[in-house]
């Protein structure tokens, strides 16, 4: 007698919202999109919670191929699984991320997450435990992580060193928890913004510049302070001019600069080869040095056992017909993190 084998329902297009950006820097627009089935080895996410990162921002006003969807600092449920993939299942609470770690490949795609849906491949999320709150951890799929990976994984900070941050908003602030964390007896924060000062000591800034109210060099006022210059810097503001005063504000013969912001404009770095015959050395810092996979749910452990920062980020939660608003919070400097909540 011949058997049939059971048919097994393939998942269906899903047809959600998601903010679509139609140009550079214009408002997006809420509207309905078309969301397929994960194919081999993708997954597709119900997404919960998104936070708008920096690096949307820049790549809205000027970088992006339109139309467009953006986001990929997020926290979701999985939907529906793609063949061949074993490492999740239907209802598992994920990360997302912008570097894939699938075991194979040395790259992987990116995500977007202002959308109700969103399918990734499966090397590009991070299962994480289901009681953790996702309107928190969403923060560690970028920015919170970037800071302190590298302050701990890409410059190694050692105890009782001194540090200077450039822009202190969330990626910043957060070097400044991890170098704190590491035991740095001086961590001075550099930011145009004045509100930011006082917020900072929260993070671990001991003494706060703002450049507006220096007539010396910002460089020179870092080296007065620390007795010769600092033994990290970190560039987090996406500027390459000011790399090379980082570079200047660290001391001679063992000063680290670390790069982490993305350059809104003009990406090339110019510095004197002078600075590093010094021997100061400069370093790139991609998600920290992290492993999402392998690394990220250590750092949801240490939040959920309150050993590291992550809601004190979040300054505005927002629902998502409120996105815009998020962008320009954020444009305007009057934000750190705002949490887009996709569900009504």
């Amino acid at each position: 007698m011949q058997m049939s084998l059971p048919c097994v329902k393939q998942p269906d297009v899903i047809t959600c919202k998601a903010a679509v950006a139609w140009g550079a820097g214009k408002p997006l627009v809420i509207e309905e999109v078309n969301v397929n089935p994960p194919q081999a080895m993708e997954i597709r996410i119900k997404v919960v919670c998104t936070s708008l990162c920096r690096s949307d921002i820049t790549a809205w006003e000027s970088q992006a191929i339109f139309p467009r969807i953006f986001g990929h600092e997020a926290t979701g449920i999985v939907e529906s699984v793609g063949q061949g993939v074993t490492e999740f299942t239907e209802g598992d609470h994920v990360l997302t991320v912008f570097i894939g770690e699938c075991g194979k490949c040395r790259q992987c795609t990116s995500v977007s997450s202002f959308s109700e849906y969103t399918v990734v491949h499966s090397g590009c999320a991070v299962k994480i435990s289901s009681v953790v709150p996702l309107e928190k951890v969403c923060l560690l799929s970028c920015g919170v992580a970037a800071g302190l990976g590298a302050a701990w994984n890409v410059a190694d900070i050692s105890n009782g060193s001194s540090v200077v941050i450039f822009g202190l908003g969330t990626v910043g602030l957060s070097v400044a928890q991890g170098a704190k964390l590491r035991g740095a007896s001086q961590i001075i924060g550099v930011d145009t913004n004045p509100e930011k000062g006082e917020n900072a000591k929260a993070f671990g800034i001991t003494a706060f510049i703002n450049p507006h109210d220096s007539k010396d060099p910002i460089q020179q006022v870092i080296k007065n302070l620390t007795g010769g210059g600092a033994d990290y810097s970190f560039e987090c503001i996406g500027d390459t001019g000011m790399v090379t005063t980082a570079l200047q504000a660290c001391c001679d013969g063992w000063g680290l600069t670390v790069t982490l912001g993305v350059p809104k404009v003009k990406p090339e770095v110019t510095a004197h080869y002078g600075i590093f015959l010094t021997g100061r050395t400069l370093k790139g810092s991609l998600f920290g040095g992290w492993k999402p996979k392998s690394h990220l749910p250590s750092l949801v452990d240490m939040y959920t056992k309150k050993e590291i920062q992550v809601d004190e980020y979040i300054t505005h939660n927002l629902p998502f017909e409120d996105v815009n608003k998020a962008f320009n919070l954020m444009r305007e400097g009057k934000c750190l993190r705002c949490v887009i909540h996709m569900a009504k």
